[in-house]
Parts: structure tokens; C-alpha cells; sequence
């Protein structure tokens, strides 16, 4: 059955804003493939203060579209918010494709750096127009719709400290990690999922073997791009008590007990080309705070 919904506000100056925060993976397994072609994960996700902003704005009722103060954003039907509109759109029961909504893309979280930027996004969107579009859907659905958009997405709708195990979408929240300060170093150049994963199968079926306690896709990435073992060895010497690639990169954190250390770490890893966020850690009853769309 559809979910139940009223009817779509409207009206000229409307608008909503909803924040779509990063994450990082305190720690990443690969256990194996799965007998559907993703692999077999255990990973630890935590959330950052570091987000994205998705301003939501009515339009005129024929017109849904996408835009981004970052070039580099898709504005079509390739970005994951268009097909969470799409998810919310169907699921409240209505024909044809989303329409009468123009949303804007602030991004702060850098792309294709294992932070988990879109999958928020694509959150963000699935709250924000359940509430635009008046949608009631039954939370185990939106989970069900957000796990077909991506694996990571149903992260978003918690954040905090959590376990993912499957495809990293299966998850069980557990007590928060104490708070830290995390300073962020993203080179300047992204990495794909799908190739650090190859890279990893590729280097498995070779007979290397990740090192226990550590982003198991760290190791085939750095093998292809040295930077990012640089950089979690700069941060280990300038006192991150946790230093590690974040997902499947090319972002590398570390943790800090107090700003200042964070801010002094990223001083000391100022390069040509690279970007560095210094932003605290997020609990969940945070997390649940900062993200309810406003």
C-alpha cells in the first residue's frame, strides 16, 4: 500500500533546509563476496560535524530540479537525491516523476573521498521531502528504500557510532565513541569505490594479506596512490590517537583529543592541492538534533 500523504504544499517563498553529514569508518573488514556481487562487510561508521546543506524551495508544479554551488555535483537523474525524490515521490503513491520542488546543493563534504557526501545527501532528501510532501512512510520502508539507493545510506538516518555488517547496511547501534576531534586531509585526487574494491580482489587473489586492526582497502589504494600512507603516518607523528583512510578514500583521518591538536595537525599537513577539515565527532542524540530538516 502506498504510504499515506496530504496534499503537497506550495506556495512562493517556501523552503526547508536539512543538513547531511559526513562520516567516516573507524574501521572497515572485507570478509568475502557476497552471492550477489557486493562484498561481505564489517565496518564501524561515525558521524562528523562537517555537512552538506540541501535547501529545498517550492517550485513551479511541473518542475523538479537539481542544483549545486560545486561543479563537480551531477544535477540530473544520476545524483542520489533525484532518485530519493523519486523513492519518497512513489512511495506516497503518486503517478509520473517528482515535481513542484528546486533543491539546492551546498557542498562542504568533498566527493569521492570515503566520506560518505552523496549517501547523505540522498538521506537528507528522503527526510526532508517526507516532511515537504506531508509522506508518512513507516520507518522500516524508508530504510528498505534508502539500503536500494545505496549501502551506506541507511547509515545517515542515525548516525552516532554504529556497526554495519552485510553490505554495511545492516546496523546496530552502539555506545558512541568518546567525543574527538578529527582532522580531515583529502588529496587531490578522488577514488572510486568500485576500482578500491577491485583493487583489493585483485590483490587478494595475488596472496597479500590486509593487516590486522585497519581499513582493509587502505593497503590497495595506498599501493596505487602512496599519498595516503603519507599522510596517515603524518598524523600518527603529529598525535592522532586514531589515523586511518576513511572508506574506500581518498580522504585520510585523524582523531585528536582536543581542537587545538586537530588545528595544529592540519597546519602541519598544509600541502599544495590538498584539503583539510578539522570538525568534532557527532553522537547520536546529536546527530538526531543537527539533522532534523528546519
Amino acid at each position: 500500500m502506498p504510504a499515506r500523504s496530504k496534499p503537497a504544499p506550495g506556495g512562493v517563498g517556501r523552503e526547508l533546509h536539512a543538513r547531511a553529514f559526513a562520516k567516516i569508518n573507524l574501521s572497515l573488514r572485507v570478509l568475502g563476496t557476497r552471492p550477489d556481487g557486493y562484498h561481505e562487510l564489517r565496518t564501524v561508521f561515525q558521524s562528523l560535524a562537517l555537512h552538506d546543506t540541501l535547501r529545498f524551495r517550492a517550485a513551479s508544479p511541473e518542475r523538479f530540479d537539481i542544483s549545486s554551488d560545486d561543479p563537480a555535483c551531477p544535477t540530473d537523474a544520476t545524483n542520489l537525491v533525484w532518485r530519493a525524490a523519486d523513492a519518497v515521490w512513489k512511495a506516497a503513491g503518486r503517478s509520473g516523476a517528482p515535481r513542484g520542488v528546486s533543491v539546492r546543493i551546498i557542498k562542504r563534504i568533498p566527493m569521492q573521498a570515503g566520506l560518505g557526501g552523496g549517501s547523505s545527501d540522498a538521506a537528507a532528501a528522503m527526510r526532508a521531502l517526507a516532511v515537504w510532501w506531508r509522506v508518512d512512510v513507516p520507518h522500516d520502508r524508508l530504510r528498505a528504500m534508502a539500503a536500494a539507493l545505496g549501502a551506506d545510506v541507511p547509515y545517515f538516518f542515525d548516525g552516532g557510532t554504529a556497526l554495519g555488517v552485510e553490505r554495511g547496511d545492516l546496523l546496530y547501534p552502539l555506545i558512541d565513541a568518546p567525543a574527538a576531534w578529527a582532522t580531515v586531509v583529502v588529496p587531490p585526487f578522488g577514488v572510486s569505490t568500485a576500482d578500491a574494491y577491485a583493487w583489493f580482489d585483485g590483490d587478494r587473489r595475488e596472496g597479500e594479506r590486509p593487516a590486522p586492526d585497519q581499513n582493509d582497502l587502505e593497503a590497495p589504494v595506498t599501493a596505487r596512490h602512496p599519498d595516503i600512507g603519507r599522510i596517515a603516518r603524518a598524523l600518527a607523528r603529529a598525535g592522532a590517537f586514531h589515523a586511518a583512510m576513511s572508506g574506500s578514500g581518498s580522504a585520510v583521518f585523524g582523531l585528536f583529543k582536543s581542537r587545538s591538536q586537530a588545528s595544529a595537525a592540519a597546519r602541519a599537513l598544509a600541502r599544495r592541492g590538498r584539503s583539510i577539515v578539522v570538525a568534532r565527532t557527532l553522537d547520536r542524540a546529536g546527530y538526531a538534533r543537527l539533522a532534523r530538516p528546519t
